[in-house]
């Protein structure tokens, strides 16, 4: 089991890897060993999210959540397998983390008397400003 929070674990066997080419720096080696991991985790079917967490995991998501509700990480960023590895990993982690917390609940406000006071007193001094801009009267 992995944990991710202390509420949150996740069995090893609910992660799949693949290792794949990529792009970018590697010297010779580029075009010869799969360095790039792509890592699926299916957010719809696991056992360890409850509704709402699965729910906010797949809006922070985003582009990286297939229809079928696997999450796919891709990290090809260092030159070797086991450090994308782990970067994929740990962008996974964070990103169920930031999916556990509940979201801050709004509170309405409204603006203070003072604050209107002064908005509507600077709309005052605007509207004399460009009455000033009118034509010039013949009398004058």
């Amino acid at each position: 089991m992995i944990s991710i929070t202390p509420t949150l674990a996740l069995a090893e066997s609910e992660l799949v890897e693949e290792f794949i080419r990529a792009a970018g720096p590697g010297g010779q080696n580029v075009n010869k060993v799969a360095t790039a991991v792509q890592l699926r985790f299916d957010a719809r079917h696991s056992p360890a999210l409850t509704a709402d967490v699965r729910a906010r995991l797949f809006r922070l998501a985003g582009k990286r959540a297939t229809v079928d509700g696997v999450i796919v990480i891709h990290a090809a960023r260092f030159r070797t397998q086991e450090q994308n590895r782990a970067d994929a990993r740990a962008r996974l982690f964070a990103l169920l983390r930031q999916a556990t917390l509940p979201p801050k609940p709004r509170r309405a406000t409204a603006p203070s008397r003072a604050a209107k006071a002064k908005r509507l007193e600077a709309k005052k001094r605007r509207g004399a400003i460009k009455t000033q801009r009118g034509r010039v009267r013949a009398s004058e």
